[in-house]
């Protein structure tokens, strides 16, 4: 498969947004990312995007996320793991949305 360049386009209004949270769900033809930000101490969440791709795109995004997982970690060092307490704690229930 050849590489090609692509023009992309970002509209001035367009806000980068910051997420500390994601839900995905699934059904046979897509892959829904719920990118949300987490209010500290509120027990709050704050959706800021909704994205949904083809399995096909969320098997590129896995490998192209790897990728640059590891190009990083080679410029800036090993992301350490969550330690089991911590992913204890990550494990929430999201009301809202399904």
């Amino acid at each position: 498969m050849a590489n090609h360049e692509i023009s992309v386009n970002i509209p001035s209004n367009l806000d980068p947004v910051y997420s500390n949270r994601i839900q995905i769900a699934y059904k046979e033809d897509e892959f829904t990312f719920l990118f949300l930000h987490e209010i500290p101490a509120a027990n709050q969440a704050r959706a800021k995007a909704i994205v949904s791709i083809s399995p096909r795109h969320a098997k590129n995004l896995v490998e192209v996320l790897s990728k640059s997982i590891g190009d990083y970690e080679q410029k800036f060092g090993k992301i350490t793991a969550p330690s089991p307490a911590q992913q204890q704690e990550g494990n929430v229930t999201i009301r809202g949305y399904s």
